[in-house]
């Protein structure tokens, strides 16, 4: 899109879009470097680059669309394929007669709209429409192909009952290389990343095979197929997963990647016998992990700076605790990812490695074959590495590993199963850590769980006998002081004026919410907390002392996001009473 640098100069300055100075600024190096203004700014941060394509887009007199919030036909957004929207970031959303509106990043792509043009024979209507238009559009792909998919599973595994099987080894793998049951197993696959499931579950019941998806930490029911399908899936995902085909009594794990969507995903395989035959639950992983921030995971205000703060030092450790599922990986790859420059050497040891990540040494345990994480933290610290991460603290020996790593110049980054910040000291000290060893090293403790996001959300207020019960959970002032800290509410703000928000319904989220994000409460080891450790104190004093401290609690930083309109009051109590 060509504008001149005198009329977008002239707009911006109207507008009070950006400054005079940075656009000079911007002007000079323009001329220097043949880059454009428009990209010089957005790099910057001057303006935003959906803001600068409205802008365009005025100049230009091309209309601009936000597609956010809408719902598209299936038939029209199918219009355009899927690899084609994605890779040039162009959709179909509206269809009149001969003529398709189509919304784009740049309506100077005249090849992906002549390609259009030759396969739909429609007149091409151009329109400009922002990044988060194509990525909610996109997803809309994905919705649409639920009932293809359905289609797909349901004549497969109609086929499957008339194919002849049976329970030695070359019967079974012949059942898996079958047409019948790659399609299903292959189309199951799909049609979870479609529906951003984070974990298959294939169950065996008395009289047919259940399918189920846990989408946002719930898990949902997706189809029933019928019981004879469950011979053919199994011995699909044993071959895939590299299991023993005619293995049916033991617990077997494994391990495939696939692509969806022009997506890399990981599937982490368990198979567990049960009385009605072999139950399957697949972990989805995605490879990458990249571009993920503290502040995109949900840290934030005090929390977020002593995050920072730890991860400055080049020494010490850091702990993430909290149930199965509540993110600390996620969240310990996210710190990796920001700590991951040229000048370091990062090697962690897992079990398992969730996410392949660029310059980071990583190593998988191996218990069957003597590897556990105690002696491949041994072997790590002779690496000379800067930065360790041990995926989890299951023992003393383990624990005591990991403290002599920090001890001894390193900076460790590890998890621990407790249900609360506090709670990992006095875990630590049952497992035998000196507490004079754990003052010097602990730098900071994160607790955390996961709670699903609002995609859309209607205000209300509070009755009495909720303020009531809300003021049992949280402490208002903790959670009012921060939101004024941090500009979320006014000033004048009372606790009693607060707003709340309910999940609003909505095309693409029938229950009103979409993804999820962390809350936290991040302790960090200060000098009265380090008294309180010598003197062997309980988790709950070090609770209170944190909390006189200005930490925010877990269920006080999710009623901080409750307020935000960013999840809602009975998610945070559904995860804080799991």
């Amino acid at each position: 899109m060509y504008i001149s640098d005198t009329h977008l100069k002239s707009f911006l300055a109207d507008a009070n879009l950006v400054s005079q100075k940075d656009f000079d600024a911007a002007e000079t190096e323009a001329k220097s470097s043949g880059k454009t203004i428009g990209d010089i700014l957005t790099a910057r941060g001057a303006i935003g680059e959906d803001e600068l394509r409205r802008t365009y887009a005025y100049i230009l007199g091309i209309p601009f669309v936000s597609l956010v919030g809408t719902s598209i036909p299936y038939d029209t957004l199918s219009q355009i394929p899927e690899p084609v929207a994605r890779r040039n970031n162009i959709i179909s959303y509206s269809r009149k007669g001969d003529e398709l509106e189509v919304a784009m990043l740049d309506t100077d792509d005249l090849a992906a709209i002549d390609f259009i043009k030759k396969k739909t024979h429609l007149k091409i209507l151009p329109r400009l429409t922002d990044a988060a238009s194509i990525k909610t559009a996109l997803k809309q792909y994905q919705q649409g192909l639920k009932d293809t998919l359905g289609d797909v599973i349901k004549r497969e595994t109609t086929a499957l009952e008339k194919e002849k099987g049976g329970d030695g080894e070359a019967a079974l793998k012949q059942m898996a290389e079958g047409v019948s049951a790659v399609r299903i197993v292959d189309t199951l696959l799909r049609h979870a990343s479609a529906q951003n499931a984070s974990d298959i579950h294939i169950e065996p019941l008395e009289n047919s095979l259940l399918i189920r998806y846990r989408i946002d930490g719930i898990l949902h029911d997706a189809m029933e197929l019928p019981k004879h399908a469950a011979p053919a899936i199994t011995a699909r995902v044993k071959v895939l997963s590299n299991m023993r085909l005619d293995e049916h009594r033991l617990p077997q794990d494994g391990r495939f990647s696939a692509e969806s969507a022009g997506e890399r995903i990981s599937f982490r395989v368990s198979i567990l016998p049960t009385y009605y035959g072999e139950k399957i639950v697949m972990r989805l992983l995605r490879d990458s992990i990249s571009g993920f921030t503290l502040e995109g995971i949900g840290f934030h205000g005090t929390g977020l700076e002593r995050m920072h703060d730890a991860m400055r030092r080049t020494t010490g450790m850091i702990l993430t605790t909290g149930p199965t599922g509540a993110g600390k990986s996620t969240t310990l790859y996210t710190l990796l990812d920001i700590i991951n420059t040229p000048d370091v050497n990062i090697s962690t040891v897992e079990d398992p490695i969730e996410y392949q990540m660029a310059r980071v040494n990583q190593t998988q345990v191996r218990p069957e074959i003597g590897f556990t994480f105690a002696s491949g933290l041994r072997s790590l610290v002779r690496q000379d590495p800067d930065i360790i991460m041990v995926g989890e603290i299951r023992d003393k020996e383990t624990a005591s590993l990991a403290i002599n790593a920090a001890l001894t110049g390193h900076l460790v980054l590890s998890t621990l199963h407790t249900n609360s910040a506090s709670g990992a000291i006095p875990r630590l000290l049952d497992m035998g850590v000196e507490p004079f060893l754990l003052v010097s090293t602990l730098r900071v403790v994160i607790g955390q769980r996961l709670v699903r996001k609002l995609a859309a959300h209607d205000p209300y207020e509070l009755s009495r006998d909720e303020q009531t019960q809300l003021e049992k959970l949280v402490d208002p002032a903790a959670v009012l002081k921060h939101l004024k800290e941090e500009k979320a509410v006014a000033k004048e703000m009372t606790w009693n004026k607060v707003p709340f928000y309910k999940p609003k319904p909505t095309p693409t989220s029938q229950d009103g919410y979409a993804g999820r994000i962390g809350i936290y409460e991040v302790l960090p080891v200060t000098s009265t907390i380090k008294d309180l450790v010598m003197k062997n104190a309980t988790g709950d004093e070090i609770d209170k002392q944190a909390k006189s401290e200005g930490m925010l609690t877990m269920a006080e930083d999710g009623i901080f996001k409750a307020v935000q309109g960013i999840t809602t009051i009975e998610e945070v109590l559904r995860v804080i009473s799991e």
